[in-house]
Parts: structure tokens; sequence; C-alpha cells
């Protein structure tokens, strides 16, 4: 590995938990006791239920996604951090329901018990709930200074990615698919709204944020889309490859339960190349931006070749 790549990497390294970290912060404000506007209250528990699930780590990569496609347009403020912290509101709320027995039953989610186990199954529903209504109280908020007609965009778009033509509906598909043997577009069209609906309206929102023109939103709109693709089939080969203590939740789970995956229809040696192709897809749209869009092409590299 040169000099160079190393800078890079560890330059996206310090960029990513800086990320994290805002989000962290702008989170911890947004999910506490006190009661906003014109809510009555907050009940304690719930509300300690929402923390457990959304204030637990990780790397916070769909609003890292969110901040630097912003950013790549010329828009760095807090408006764009914001629909970031919006956004991991509605993947966390994602993350606790899928948890939940009824749907893929894991009791062990960033190394720490789910929040089912935490706390119990109705607090857990509930709690998604929540967390899933703030996103959308978050982005309407005139606290998120963007102009109005661009939190109406955003919340439009976000509703379309998480509900059922995204990744509700991707849900429903996958648990379906359990034990069949579906076809490759099938898997495809499945996965693009369970886990790519997300990271599409992270890359394109920023794009929303900043105000560009049609040409860019579709480019970003193309690269999430990349991105969703890559992060599913990584996690595929993790979920083959890695050992729960790297992983923080249960390793293998996907192929015991017969999950479709991509990795199961084609094998381990296919996945590779097609993660490899993927991420050379990506670094060709953003090679138009030049070095503008180098953090937007280490967090696709780092999609390719992470371990956890």
């Amino acid at each position: 590995m040169s000099d160079q790549t190393i800078a890079s990497n560890a330059a996206f390294e310090a960029r990513l938990h800086e990320n994290a970290q805002a989000t962290a912060d702008i989170l911890d404000l947004l999910v506490s006791e006190h009661p906003e506007n014109a809510e009555i209250s907050r009940p304690e528990r719930l509300v300690e239920a929402m923390r457990h699930g959304v204030l637990n780590g990780g790397k916070r990569l769909r609003p890292f996604l969110v901040v630097e496609t912003a950013r790549l347009f010329g828009e760095a403020g807090e408006g764009a951090l914001r629909v970031a912290a919006a956004l991991e509101c509605v993947h966390c709320y994602s993350l606790i329901h899928d948890d939940l027995p009824a749907m893929d039953d894991d009791r062990l989610r960033r190394g720490q018990p789910t929040v089912h186990i935490a706390f119990d199954e109705a607090t857990a529903i509930l709690a998604g709930d929540a967390l899933l209504t703030l996103a959308f109280a978050i982005i309407a908020s005139p606290q998120t200074n963007l102009p109005p007609e661009t939190r109406l965009q955003l919340v439009s778009q976000l509703a379309q990615a998480a509900g059922v033509g995204g990744m509700a509906g991707g849900q429903a598909l996958d648990l379906a698919s359990e034990n069949r043997r579906l076809r490759e577009g099938d898997i495809v069209t499945m996965q693009a709204m369970k886990t790519g609906a997300l990271l599409r309206f992270a890359c394109e929102a920023g794009a929303i944020i900043a105000r560009a023109g049609q040409h860019d939103r579709v480019a970003m709109r193309r690269f999430g889309e990349l991105t969703g693709r890559a992060f599913q089939l990584a996690d595929d080969l993790l979920d083959l490859t890695a050992r729960t203590e790297t992983l923080g939740k249960i390793a293998g789970k996907d192929s015991g339960r017969g999950k479709a995956t991509l990795v199961a229809l084609h094998g381990e040696a296919w996945a590779r190349l097609e993660l490899e192709r993927l991420t050379q897809e990506s670094l060709a749209i953003l090679a138009d931006y030049g070095t503008a869009g180098d953090m937007l092409a280490a967090s696709a590299r780092f999609i390719a070749r992470r371990n956890h």
C-alpha cells in the first residue's frame, strides 16, 4: 500500500469518526426526555429505549454520505447534519424492528443486547415507531435551516425510501423469500429496496440540500444505488466469513435462515468480483468531480473492503 493511499485512508477514517461524533452529539440532544413544541410529555422508559437503539455506536455511514454529498456541492451547514441525524433515526428504527422475534429475531446489535432484549418487545416496537416519526419532525422543523421547499422535498423522498416502495417493502420481500430460490433480478430488487433505498436517499439528499442541478442529482442517485448494492454484497460476504465478535451481531445467521442473497446464488468468488466492479463504477462517477469527490471515493472503497 502506497504512502498516498495510507494518508487517504487515514483522512477518511478521521472524517468518518468526526461525522459519527457530530451525529451522536445532535442525536443526544434530539432524543432526550424534554418535550418539543406541541408535545405533551416524553415517557422516560420509552426515551431510554430509543436512546439504547440510536446511541449505541456504529460508523454512521448514512449520515456521513448525507454530509459529504452536501459538502461536495458547497453546502456544509448544520442543516445537512440535522438531515443526517434524521436519516439515522430511520435507520435505527429499522434495526430495532428488524431485530424483533417476528422479524429477524436477533439478540445482539453492535455488541449490545437488542432493544427488545434490553427492554421488552412492546417497548421496542414503540421506540422504533417514535424514532421513525421523530425523523420527519426533525427535517420539517424550521431549526433545520433550509428553505421550506427543500425540507418538503427531503420529507417526500425519505418517506418513499423508507416506506412500502422502499425499505419496508424490501423487508417484506426478504421475509417472504426465506428458504426460497429467487432469480437474480428478484434478489437485486429486494436488496435495492431493503438496504439500497436509504443509502440512495443519503447520497441524493446532499445534492437536494445544496440545491444542486438535475445532472448532479442524477449522478448522486446513481452513486447511491451502487453504494447500496455494494454495501449489501459486502454485508452478505461478512455474514458468511466473519465472526460474531467482529461483526457485533450473530454471524452466519442469514445463511442459516435460508436468506436469498447474491452470494448464496453465485458464490463468494463471483461476489468479490462484482463488488470490485460496483466500486469501480462508483469511482468513475466521482472522477467527474476531481479531488472534491475524494471523501466519497474513499467511502466507496471502504464499503467494499470493510471487515465488520
